[in-house]
């Protein structure tokens, strides 16, 4: 199942919309490119992709993403250099969660070069698209959902994979205070908490609003049954660090085993960092705190790449982090962000350049 870069067709807008997009001023994947990529899943199969203009989907009422929630997704995004030269961030690796959570969802795999050759052939024609303002990227949303049609509680025999791209600014502005959650789960053993799953988001929105209304801006979970061991924070992975020490719990079926996340601790071996990856219990964390040993704690995921916490909330206690001249979170995520901006070596290999 091969297929050439030059095989997809391209329907191109008439009019573009650049004009109308203040990249000096760019939200959070709230404005969208001129085309995006699609293909479809039927007989069997994968249809050839083809680009088009962005627009508007129809689908019967009866699809099945509708009543059985088979979709998925992930978070990428492109960077233009100075010589703007486009480079993606480990982008196979996507691909391979991607397809992960496929099937887990029992959802075709999208075959690798479908999903590279069609997201490079749009990053080309969108390239204008790709913010070079620090801080900005284009934001890249491929997603798959089930288009068969019927009330019967079984997979769906069609499917949609669409790429959408949106110029976007920073996803969190500055640190965040996160409220340890003890009633509500993310996931479950057994689960799909470790795809990336439509629902597994849904699922959150509930109990994060209820802690956005006591003056939090995002949860921490735990665990499903004790609500002890410290999971994710929001929709990222957690690192606590605790004296020199920077730790993250380990992923399973509960845990999502994030891109950002495994590059975190690439990064901290390298530099002689201490890393732990093991539980992390809530009674740590709080010990840790109130004896002046709990130094940071962050989330690390695609949007925001590394989100400093700066205070957590545990049965109506609330616990501030220090303020530090060096912050691992601050030196990690400059290493990142200057490898995904092409501002320095790549001795890991992660940067993609898609070819102009």
């Amino acid at each position: 199942m091969n297929i050439e870069t030059n095989s997809i067709s391209i329907e191109r807008v008439k009019t573009s919309k650049i004009d109308q997009i203040d990249f000096d001023n760019l939200a959070f994947g709230s404005v969208f490119t001129d085309h995006m990529l699609v293909c479809d899943y039927k007989n069997g199969e994968w249809e050839l992709p083809k680009i088009i203009p962005y627009q508007a989907i129809s689908l019967d009422p009866s699809s099945k993403i509708f009543h059985y929630g088979q979709s998925i997704f992930e978070g990428m995004k492109a960077y233009k250099d100075k010589n703007d030269a486009i480079f993606l961030f480990r982008p196979l690796d996507n691909h391979k969660r991607f397809n992960i959570s496929a099937n887990r969802m029992c959802i075709p795999e999208i075959p690798e070069n479908y999903f590279m050759d069609g997201l490079t052939s749009l990053l080309k024609l969108d390239s204008a698209f790709i913010p070079k303002k620090e801080g900005s990227s284009l934001y890249i949303r491929p997603f798959m959902f089930a288009t068969g049609k019927g009330f019967h509680a079984s997979p769906a025999d069609e499917y949609r994979f669409i790429i959408a791209c949106a110029p976007s600014g920073a996803y969190f502005a500055g640190k965040v205070k996160v409220l340890i959650e003890q009633t509500y789960s993310r996931s479950a053993n057994g689960g799909v908490g470790f795809a990336k799953a439509g629902g597994n988001y849904a699922g959150q929105f509930y109990p994060t609003q209820l802690a956005i209304a006591k003056g939090y801006n995002q949860v921490i979970w735990t665990d499903d049954t004790e609500h002890e061991n410290i999971e994710e924070a929001g929709a990222m992975n957690i690192f606590v660090r605790i004296n020199d020490t920077l730790i993250t719990g380990p992923t399973s079926d509960r845990i999502l085993d994030g891109i950002t996340r495994r590059s975190i601790i690439a990064i901290a071996e390298k530099e002689g960092i201490p890393v732990e990856v093991r539980k992390i219990t809530v009674t740590e964390v709080v010990n840790a705190a109130k004896e002046g040993t709990l130094k940071e704690m962050f989330g690390a995921g695609t949007a925001a790449v590394i989100s400093p916490i700066s205070a957590f909330g545990f049965k109506d206690t609330d616990y501030q982090l220090p303020q530090l001249d060096t912050p691992y979170a601050e030196k990690i995520k400059k290493i990142i962000t200057h490898i995904q901006y092409n501002t320095s070596e790549d001795s890991y290999g992660w940067r993609y350049k898609v070819t102009k």
